[in-house]
């Protein structure tokens, strides 16, 4: 059987305080990055989203966990990888 109540709580860290702040513009400006130069959004055929558009999945990300969009790559333990085909990272679709 698992850990019991008592068990669990001394294998948590102990915290004294937390602090939430909001990211600066710059910060925001940081973490950006791609450029939407078409006007297309969804290919009405296969539903994926167009490259360069405006849900691209190389600046939005996949569309399904751990596969790029053109499908070359699959499964989690390609993670990371940066699709020469297509340009998407394999990760977690959010």
């Amino acid at each position: 059987m698992g850990p019991s109540f008592s068990e669990r709580s001394a294998l948590t860290a102990d915290f004294d305080a937390i602090r939430i702040s909001l990211a600066s513009p710059e910060r925001i400006r940081s973490w950006s990055h791609g450029e939407v130069t078409k006007p297309e959004t969804i290919n009405y055929r296969t539903f994926k989203p167009e490259r360069d558009g405006l849900f691209c999945a190389k600046i939005f990300g996949p569309v399904t966990d751990w596969e790029c969009l053109c499908g070359k790559y699959k499964r989690m333990k390609h993670r990371g990888v940066i699709c020469d085909k297509c340009g998407v990272e394999v990760t977690q679709a959010k």
